[in-house]
C-alpha cells in the first residue's frame, strides 16, 4: 500500500498534468516559464522526484505539444528549452530514448529549415541537437543519417545571428569527433559552406575545416578552389581563417595545385578581366571599383599567402621558384588598379630578393638600377613612388628564374631533391654558384 504522503505526490501529479491537458496558450505559457526557472540544472533523480517519479508523463506531453504546435512557432522557444532540461539532466538517457523514439532528432532539423520560426527557436533547436550529438556515436550517426549534415550547414550560411552560427559551429565540431562513419560527410558539408554569402559562416567553417583536416587525414579535390575563392573576400577576419587553412593544406597531396593555385592568381586571367571590361566601360568609378575588387582583392590576399608560406618554409618557397612566382610578384606590382596588391607583392618579393642570390640578380636587371634601388630603400610603400613607365615595365617583365634553375640543374624539390629544403645555406650556396656560373658564360661570350 501507498502512504499518505506518496498518495498526496501522485494527486500532485495528477493534478499537474490536467493543469495542462486542460490549459491555453497563455496558462501553459505560465507552466513552462515556472518549470524552466526552478528546475534549471537538475539531475534526473531530482526532476523525478519533483514529478513524483512521473517526469516522463510531463516529458511526453512537452513532445507532443512540439510536434503539434512547432511549425506555428507557438511557445516554441520555452517548449524546447523545457525538454533540454530533460535532455541535459544528469542520468537522462531515458529521456533521451523518448525524445528520439518519437521522430524528436527529425522535428529538430525541420524547426531549422522554416522560414516563419524566429531565429531565437532555431537557436534552441540547434542547442538541443548538440545535447544529442554529445550523448555519443551513435546518436551523431543519427543526426547525420537524417539527412542532419545538409540541415545545419543550409541554416548557418543563411543565419543572421552570429550567436546562432557560432552555436551551430560547435555542433558541427562535435559531429566531425567520434564520427568515423560520417565525419567524411560533414567534412564536405563544411567545403560547401565556403562560397555562402555569410563572412561569419565562413569564418566558422574555415576554422572547423582546419579542425577536420587533421581528424580526417586526406583532402578533398575542391577544397583548393574553394579555399582559394574565399581569399576574394573583403572580410580580414575570413582572409586570416583561410591562410590559417592554407598553411595546413600545404602539407596534404594538394600541395601543388594549391601552390599554383596561389601563383596564379597574382596575375588576373585575361578571361577574368575580359569580363569586367564591359563595365568598365559604362558604369560609374564606383561600380568599376566594386566589380574590379574580387579579383584585385585575391591578388592582394595570394601575395600576402605567399610571403607567408615561403617565410615558414624554404622548400615551399624554392617550389614556387619553379613556378615562377618572382615574374607574377613583379606583375602584381605593376598593379596600379589595386596599391594592397602592390604593397603586399612588393613585401613578398622583398623575401625572395633578401633569400635567393639568383633572384635578386634577375630583378636588378628586370627593374633596371633607378628602379630597383628605389624597390631596396622603399619596399613596403614603392607603389607611392614609382610612376607609370615603372608600373609597365613591372608588368611587362619576363623575369623566368625557374628557367634559369633548371638550365643550371637545381632541380625542383617536389621531384629530385637537390638539396635540404630546410637548409637556407646550401640554397643560398647554389643560388650563389648559378650567379657566377651565369656570369662566366656571359664573359666567355664577350670573349668571342
Amino acid at each position: 500500500m501507498t502512504s499518505i504522503k506518496e498518495q498526496a505526490a501522485i494527486s500532485r501529479l495528477l493534478s499537474f498534468l490536467q493543469e495542462w491537458d486542460n490549459a491555453g496558450k497563455v496558462a501553459r505559457n505560465h507552466i513552462l516559464n515556472n518549470f524552466i526557472q526552478t528546475n534549471q540544472g537538475k539531475t534526473s533523480p531530482e526532476l523525478e522526484q519533483e514529478f513524483s517519479q512521473g517526469a516522463s508523463l510531463f516529458l511526453v506531453r512537452l513532445i507532443t505539444c512540439l510536434r503539434i504546435t512547432y511549425m506555428t512557432g507557438s511557445c516554441l522557444e520555452k517548449l524546447l528549452k523545457s525538454i533540454g532540461i530533460f535532455l541535459s539532466a544528469v542520468g537522462s538517457n531515458r529521456y533521451l530514448i523518448e525524445f528520439l523514439e518519437v521522430g524528436g532528432v527529425l522535428t529538430l532539423l525541420e524547426i531549422l529549415g522554416l522560414e516563419k520560426i524566429k531565429e531565437e527557436d532555431k537557436k534552441e533547436s540547434i542547442k538541443l541537437l548538440q545535447l544529442i550529438a554529445n550523448s555519443g556515436r551513435k546518436y551523431k550517426e543519427l543526426i547525420c543519417e537524417s539527412y542532419g549534415v545538409r540541415s545545419i550547414a543550409e541554416f548557418l550560411a543563411i543565419s543572421k545571428s552570429e550567436e546562432t552560427q557560432e552555436e551551430v559551429q560547435v555542433l558541427l565540431d562535435s559531429l566531425v569527433h567520434g564520427n568515423p562513419k560520417y565525419q567524411n560527410q560533414v567534412y564536405k558539408g563544411l567545403i560547401a559552406l565556403l562560397p555562402c554569402a555569410s563572412p561569419k559562416a565562413q569564418q566558422l567553417s574555415l576554422q572547423t575545416l582546419k579542425t577536420a583536416q587533421s581528424i580526417i587525414g586526406t583532402t578533398h579535390p575542391s577544397i583548393v578552389d574553394c579555399v582559394l575563392k574565399v581569399l576574394g573576400t573583403m572580410h580580414l577576419e575570413v582572409q586570416y581563417e583561410a591562410i590559417e587553412l592554407i598553411k595546413d593544406l600545404v602539407n596534404y597531396d594538394v600541395r601543388q595545385s594549391l601552390l599554383r593555385g596561389l601563383v596564379a592568381l597574382l596575375i588576373p586571367s585575361v578571361k577574368e578581366m575580359s569580363k569586367l571590361q564591359p563595365k568598365i566601360l559604362t558604369d560609374s568609378p564606383i561600380l568599376q571599383l566594386t566589380t574590379h575588387l574580387p579579383v584585385f582583392l585575391q591578388q592582394a590576399a595570394a601575395a600576402k599567402t605567399i610571403g607567408v608560406l615561403a617565410r615558414r618554409d624554404l622548400s615551399t618557397a624554392e617550389e614556387m621558384l619553379h613556378m615562377r612566382v618572382v615574374h607574377s610578384l613583379m606583375a602584381a606590382m605593376g598593379n596600379t588598379d589595386h596599391s594592397n596588391s602592390q604593397r603586399l607583392a612588393s613585401l613578398t618579393l622583398e623575401f625572395f630578393v633578401q633569400t635567393f642570390p639568383v633572384v635578386e640578380e634577375h630583378v636588378r636587371k628586370s627593374m633596371g638600377e633607378e628602379l630597383y634601388q628605389l624597390f631596396l630603400i622603399h619596399g613596403e610603400d614603392l607603389y607611392m613612388k614609382i610612376d607609370s613607365i615603372q608600373a609597365d615595365i613591372l608588368t611587362a617583365n619576363e623575369v623566368n628564374v625557374a628557367k634559369v634553375l633548371e638550365l643550371y640543374g637545381v632541380a625542383n624539390s617536389s621531384s629530385s631533391v637537390v638539396l635540404d629544403p630546410g637548409d637556407l645555406n646550401q640554397m643560398t650556396y647554389i643560388t650563389h654558384f648559378v650567379e657566377a656560373k651565369a656570369q662566366k658564360d656571359e664573359e666567355a661570350e664577350s670573349k668571342e
